[in-house]
């Protein structure tokens, strides 16, 4: 009834409202993080229609999920609003006596995992093979290029090394990865030579003091973001059609060394890994490269004409 269907808007709203005080407030959550929750109690709020919030129970939120999974929302967008609602009832039971949280125990469906995009051998070439006799951040931009292909390192592995990290020597590149745990990450010549080159005029752009291995303009450690972007526009430059970002280039570490050697254990280790499930997908995606070599060459692959 129209009547119902008001008070029960109006009611949502009220609790809507508290909840976000109780959000912004006492949680100390920021304007963008609270208005995000609202948007998922909205969804809610939609889905319950004249249905109180105190009589929601499981399989009704159950139903709710299974509603917007069969309208194409994928199992993270599910997960976080799963979460929000939990939440919510959370300050619920807390603030306005509900007896129950209907949210809890409740698992958002799996969302079918992405394979990383890897460059083929040919662009991750051209994006490492910058023009000789450039400037200084030419220099610079090719070394870090050289390491990122060389050795599969994380943006802020990268950025975060000093020169003592290198060990020229061995050929090898300590880095400190996730959870502060150090790894011992073999380089190859390429990368080698494009250090030393970037380390001897290092020094000119270099403010005193600073330890960073790569500096931006300004003398200071170079940002992620400032790498991010250096490496967009080269690969415009490069002539690589797909958006070069700082990640493709450890993805495409993996998956040549994987394709050439085979070793899913010592690619593991180069990456830093603590499971080797997490460098499986790299199985999946040489397959995939594999599979459309034998679809292009094999002759009982390709498909009769009619």
């Amino acid at each position: 009834m129209p009547d119902e269907a008001a008070q029960t808007a109006s009611a949502n709203q009220n609790i809507l409202h508290g909840f976000l005080a109780h959000l912004r407030n006492e949680r100390q959550y920021s304007p963008l993080t609270a208005e995000n929750y609202a948007r998922d109690i909205r969804r809610l709020f939609e889905l319950a229609a004249t249905t109180p919030l105190a009589e929601l129970r499981s399989h009704h939120i159950r139903r709710f999920v299974a509603q917007l999974h069969g309208q194409g929302l994928g199992g993270k967008t599910l997960a976080r609003m799963l979460s929000s609602w939990r939440g919510f009832y959370a300050y619920l039971m807390r603030d306005h006596q509900y007896k129950g949280n209907p949210c809890v125990g409740l698992r958002a469906p799996k969302s079918a995992r992405n394979l990383p995009h890897a460059l083929s051998p040919d662009e991750a070439m051209r994006m490492v093979e910058l023009p000789a006799g450039g400037d200084v951040l030419t220099l610079r931009d090719k070394a870090m290029y050289e390491l990122f292909y060389s050795s599969g390192l994380r943006l802020a592995e990268l950025v975060g090394l000093d020169p003592g990290a290198l060990d020229f020597a061995d050929a090898a590149v300590r880095v400190t990865g996730k959870g502060s745990k150090t790894r011992v990450v073999p380089m190859g010549s390429h990368a080698i030579s494009a250090l030393q080159a970037w380390l001897a005029v290092r020094p000119s752009l270099a403010k005193d003091g600073e330890d960073a291995l790569f500096i931006n303009r300004n003398g200071g450690r170079i940002t992620p973001r400032a790498v991010q972007l250096r490496m967009k526009e080269w690969g415009v430059k490069q002539g690589i059609a797909s958006g070069v970002h700082p990640h493709l280039l450890r993805h495409s570490f993996a998956s040549h060394v994987l394709q050439s050697s085979g070793d899913l254990r010592a690619v593991q280790e180069m990456l830093g890994h603590a499971s080797i499930s997490t460098t499986q997908v790299y199985t999946h995606l040489d397959f995939q490269y594999l599979a459309k070599i034998y679809d292009g060459a094999h002759p009982r692959a390709k498909k009769k004409s009619p």
